[in-house]
Protein backbone atom coordinates (compact mmCIF):
# COMPACT_ATOMS: atom_id res chain seq x y z
CA UNK A 1 0.00 0.00 0.00
CA UNK A 2 1.07 3.56 -0.68
CA UNK A 3 0.56 6.77 1.31
CA UNK A 4 1.10 10.49 0.77
CA UNK A 5 2.09 12.49 3.84
CA UNK A 6 1.35 16.21 3.74
CA UNK A 7 4.39 17.64 5.56
CA UNK A 8 4.98 20.94 3.76
CA UNK A 9 3.31 23.33 6.21
CA UNK A 10 5.06 26.14 8.08
CA UNK A 11 3.85 25.08 11.52
CA UNK A 12 3.00 28.64 12.48
CA UNK A 13 0.91 27.53 15.47
CA UNK A 14 3.95 25.73 16.91
CA UNK A 15 6.29 28.72 16.96
CA UNK A 16 8.93 29.13 18.35
CA UNK A 17 9.54 25.38 17.90
CA UNK A 18 9.31 25.84 14.13
CA UNK A 19 11.60 28.87 13.92
CA UNK A 20 14.53 26.61 13.01
CA UNK A 21 12.92 23.35 11.92
CA UNK A 22 9.90 22.15 9.92
CA UNK A 23 6.71 21.18 11.71
CA UNK A 24 7.24 17.57 10.61
CA UNK A 25 10.40 17.39 12.74
CA UNK A 26 8.88 18.83 15.91
CA UNK A 27 9.39 16.12 18.51
CA UNK A 28 6.77 14.18 20.44
CA UNK A 29 8.56 12.80 23.51
CA UNK A 30 11.86 13.00 21.64
CA UNK A 31 10.66 11.52 18.34
CA UNK A 32 9.83 13.74 15.32
CA UNK A 33 6.14 13.53 14.44
CA UNK A 34 7.12 12.49 10.90
CA UNK A 35 9.00 9.49 12.27
CA UNK A 36 6.04 8.48 14.43
CA UNK A 37 3.71 8.62 11.44
CA UNK A 38 6.05 6.66 9.15
CA UNK A 39 6.35 3.90 11.74
CA UNK A 40 2.57 3.83 12.17
CA UNK A 41 2.06 3.52 8.41
CA UNK A 42 4.58 0.70 8.30
CA UNK A 43 2.73 -1.12 11.09
CA UNK A 44 -0.44 -1.11 8.97
CA UNK A 45 1.37 -2.56 5.96
CA UNK A 46 2.22 0.53 3.93
CA UNK A 47 5.39 -0.12 1.94
CA UNK A 48 5.69 3.07 -0.13
CA UNK A 49 5.40 6.64 1.10
CA UNK A 50 5.47 9.99 -0.70
CA UNK A 51 6.20 13.08 1.41
CA UNK A 52 5.63 16.63 0.23
CA UNK A 53 8.10 19.17 1.60
CA UNK A 54 8.54 22.96 1.53
CA UNK A 55 9.51 24.65 4.82
CA UNK A 56 13.09 23.56 5.76
CA UNK A 57 12.79 20.87 3.07
CA UNK A 58 16.46 19.88 3.25
CA UNK A 59 16.16 19.11 6.95
CA UNK A 60 13.40 16.60 6.23
CA UNK A 61 15.46 15.01 3.44
CA UNK A 62 18.46 14.76 5.77
CA UNK A 63 16.33 13.23 8.54
CA UNK A 64 15.08 10.55 6.16
CA UNK A 65 18.60 9.82 4.92
CA UNK A 66 19.94 9.55 8.47
CA UNK A 67 17.25 6.96 9.20
CA UNK A 68 17.82 5.02 5.96
CA UNK A 69 14.31 6.01 4.82
CA UNK A 70 12.98 3.82 7.65
CA UNK A 71 13.77 0.79 5.47
CA UNK A 72 10.90 1.40 3.06
CA UNK A 73 10.53 3.19 -0.27
CA UNK A 74 10.15 6.93 0.31
CA UNK A 75 9.88 9.55 -2.43
CA UNK A 76 9.92 13.32 -2.02
CA UNK A 77 7.43 15.61 -3.74
CA UNK A 78 9.46 18.80 -3.54
CA UNK A 79 7.53 22.05 -3.16
CA UNK A 80 10.56 24.09 -2.07
CA UNK A 81 9.90 26.83 -4.62
CA UNK A 82 6.10 26.95 -4.30
CA UNK A 83 3.78 25.71 -1.57
CA UNK A 84 0.81 24.22 -3.40
CA UNK A 85 -1.72 23.63 -0.57
CA UNK A 86 -3.57 20.30 -0.32
CA UNK A 87 -5.08 20.17 -3.80
CA UNK A 88 -2.03 21.48 -5.58
CA UNK A 89 0.15 19.24 -3.43
CA UNK A 90 -1.81 16.18 -4.54
CA UNK A 91 -1.52 17.13 -8.22
CA UNK A 92 2.19 17.93 -7.83
CA UNK A 93 2.71 14.39 -6.45
CA UNK A 94 0.75 12.81 -9.32
CA UNK A 95 3.77 11.13 -10.91
CA UNK A 96 4.36 9.13 -7.73
CA UNK A 97 0.72 8.12 -7.23
CA UNK A 98 -1.07 7.78 -10.57
CA UNK A 99 -0.09 4.13 -11.07
CA UNK A 100 -1.47 3.11 -7.66
CA UNK A 101 -5.19 2.29 -7.70
CA UNK A 102 -5.90 3.58 -4.19
CA UNK A 103 -3.66 5.52 -1.82
CA UNK A 104 -3.91 7.12 1.62
CA UNK A 105 -3.35 10.80 2.36
CA UNK A 106 -2.42 11.67 5.96
CA UNK A 107 -1.56 15.07 7.45
CA UNK A 108 1.72 14.87 9.36
CA UNK A 109 0.28 16.64 12.41
CA UNK A 110 -2.64 14.27 13.00
CA UNK A 111 -2.37 11.80 15.88
CA UNK A 112 -4.98 9.04 15.80
CA UNK A 113 -5.64 5.40 16.58
CA UNK A 114 -7.72 4.81 13.43
CA UNK A 115 -7.11 1.40 11.89
CA UNK A 116 -5.75 2.59 8.55
CA UNK A 117 -5.86 -0.86 7.00
CA UNK A 118 -9.56 -1.05 7.85
CA UNK A 119 -10.08 2.36 6.26
CA UNK A 120 -8.39 1.22 3.05
CA UNK A 121 -10.59 -1.89 2.97
CA UNK A 122 -13.72 0.20 3.59
CA UNK A 123 -12.80 2.48 0.67
CA UNK A 124 -12.38 -0.45 -1.71
CA UNK A 125 -15.62 -2.14 -0.59
CA UNK A 126 -17.62 1.05 -1.11
CA UNK A 127 -15.92 1.72 -4.47
CA UNK A 128 -15.62 5.39 -3.56
CA UNK A 129 -13.59 7.91 -5.49
CA UNK A 130 -12.59 9.37 -2.11
CA UNK A 131 -13.23 8.23 1.46
CA UNK A 132 -12.90 10.92 4.14
CA UNK A 133 -12.15 10.11 7.78
CA UNK A 134 -14.71 12.12 9.76
CA UNK A 135 -15.96 12.32 13.32
CA UNK A 136 -18.82 13.86 15.29
CA UNK A 137 -17.02 16.61 17.22
CA UNK A 138 -17.00 20.37 17.65
CA UNK A 139 -15.35 22.17 14.74
CA UNK A 140 -15.30 25.54 12.99
CA UNK A 141 -16.04 23.84 9.67
CA UNK A 142 -18.21 20.84 8.86
CA UNK A 143 -18.53 18.47 5.93
CA UNK A 144 -22.11 17.46 5.20
CA UNK A 145 -23.22 13.99 4.11
CA UNK A 146 -26.53 12.53 2.93
CA UNK A 147 -28.33 9.48 4.38
CA UNK A 148 -25.96 7.18 2.47
CA UNK A 149 -22.96 9.03 3.97
CA UNK A 150 -21.98 10.58 0.64
CA UNK A 151 -20.58 14.12 0.60
CA UNK A 152 -23.17 16.75 -0.27
CA UNK A 153 -21.98 20.02 1.27
CA UNK A 154 -19.78 22.11 3.57
CA UNK A 155 -20.46 24.75 6.22
CA UNK A 156 -18.26 27.33 7.92
CA UNK A 157 -19.64 27.96 11.41
CA UNK A 158 -17.89 31.30 11.94
CA UNK A 159 -18.78 32.97 8.62
CA UNK A 160 -21.98 31.12 7.82
CA UNK A 161 -20.67 30.35 4.34
CA UNK A 162 -21.95 27.17 2.73
CA UNK A 163 -21.15 25.10 -0.33
CA UNK A 164 -23.96 22.85 -1.53
CA UNK A 165 -22.84 20.04 -3.83
CA UNK A 166 -26.23 18.31 -3.91
CA UNK A 167 -29.61 19.19 -2.44
CA UNK A 168 -30.72 16.68 0.20
CA UNK A 169 -33.55 16.61 2.73
CA UNK A 170 -31.33 15.94 5.74
CA UNK A 171 -27.57 16.53 5.93
CA UNK A 172 -25.45 14.97 8.67
CA UNK A 173 -22.47 17.05 9.72
CA UNK A 174 -19.04 15.70 10.63
CA UNK A 175 -15.61 17.25 11.18
CA UNK A 176 -12.85 16.17 8.80
CA UNK A 177 -9.92 14.37 10.41
CA UNK A 178 -7.18 15.13 7.87
CA UNK A 179 -7.01 11.56 6.56
CA UNK A 180 -8.44 10.42 3.23
CA UNK A 181 -8.21 7.49 0.82
CA UNK A 182 -8.22 8.40 -2.85
CA UNK A 183 -8.64 6.46 -6.08
CA UNK A 184 -6.12 7.50 -8.72
CA UNK A 185 -8.98 8.17 -11.17
CA UNK A 186 -9.12 11.54 -9.46
CA UNK A 187 -6.18 12.71 -11.57
CA UNK A 188 -8.41 12.47 -14.64
CA UNK A 189 -11.11 14.54 -12.94
CA UNK A 190 -9.09 17.52 -11.67
CA UNK A 191 -7.58 19.83 -14.26
CA UNK A 192 -6.47 22.62 -11.91
CA UNK A 193 -2.80 23.45 -11.47
CA UNK A 194 -0.83 25.50 -8.98
CA UNK A 195 -1.96 26.32 -5.45
CA UNK A 196 -5.46 25.24 -4.39
CA UNK A 197 -7.28 23.42 -1.59
CA UNK A 198 -8.60 19.90 -2.18
CA UNK A 199 -11.89 20.22 -0.26
CA UNK A 200 -13.60 22.54 -2.81
CA UNK A 201 -12.60 20.05 -5.52
CA UNK A 202 -14.10 17.19 -3.53
CA UNK A 203 -17.31 19.20 -3.22
CA UNK A 204 -17.37 19.83 -6.96
CA UNK A 205 -16.78 16.15 -7.70
CA UNK A 206 -19.43 15.13 -5.16
CA UNK A 207 -22.10 16.26 -7.62
CA UNK A 208 -21.39 13.18 -9.76
CA UNK A 209 -18.86 10.99 -7.92
CA UNK A 210 -18.98 8.88 -4.74
CA UNK A 211 -17.13 10.73 -2.02
CA UNK A 212 -17.98 8.95 1.20
CA UNK A 213 -17.60 9.29 4.95
CA UNK A 214 -15.48 6.88 6.95
CA UNK A 215 -17.00 7.64 10.35
CA UNK A 216 -14.66 6.86 13.25
CA UNK A 217 -16.47 8.21 16.31
CA UNK A 218 -14.89 5.55 18.51
CA UNK A 219 -11.36 6.65 17.62
CA UNK A 220 -9.03 9.26 19.07
CA UNK A 221 -8.11 12.15 16.78
CA UNK A 222 -5.81 14.99 17.89
CA UNK A 223 -4.32 17.80 15.82
CA UNK A 224 -0.81 18.06 17.26
CA UNK A 225 0.00 21.20 15.31
CA UNK A 226 -0.63 23.29 18.44
CA UNK A 227 1.33 23.56 21.70
CA UNK A 228 -1.51 22.48 24.00
CA UNK A 229 -2.45 19.42 21.95
CA UNK A 230 1.17 18.44 21.42
CA UNK A 231 1.59 18.34 25.21
CA UNK A 232 -1.63 16.34 25.52
CA UNK A 233 -0.35 13.63 23.17
CA UNK A 234 3.01 13.54 24.94
CA UNK A 235 1.19 12.83 28.21
CA UNK A 236 -0.97 10.15 26.54
CA UNK A 237 2.07 8.35 25.16
CA UNK A 238 3.77 8.34 28.56
CA UNK A 239 0.94 6.28 30.08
Amino acid sequence: MKALIFAAGFGTRLKPLTDNKPKALVEVNGVPMLGLLIEKLKSFGFTEIVINVHHFAEMIKNYLNENNNFDIKIEISDESETLFDTGGGLIHAKRYLENTENFLIHNVDIFTDINLRKMMEFHKEKENLVSLAVKTRTSSKYLQFDEENLLCGWRDVKTGNKIIARDVDIANEFAFSGIHVVNSKIFDLIDKQGKFSIIPEYLRLAETEKIGAFVHNENLIIDIGKHETLKKVEELLKK
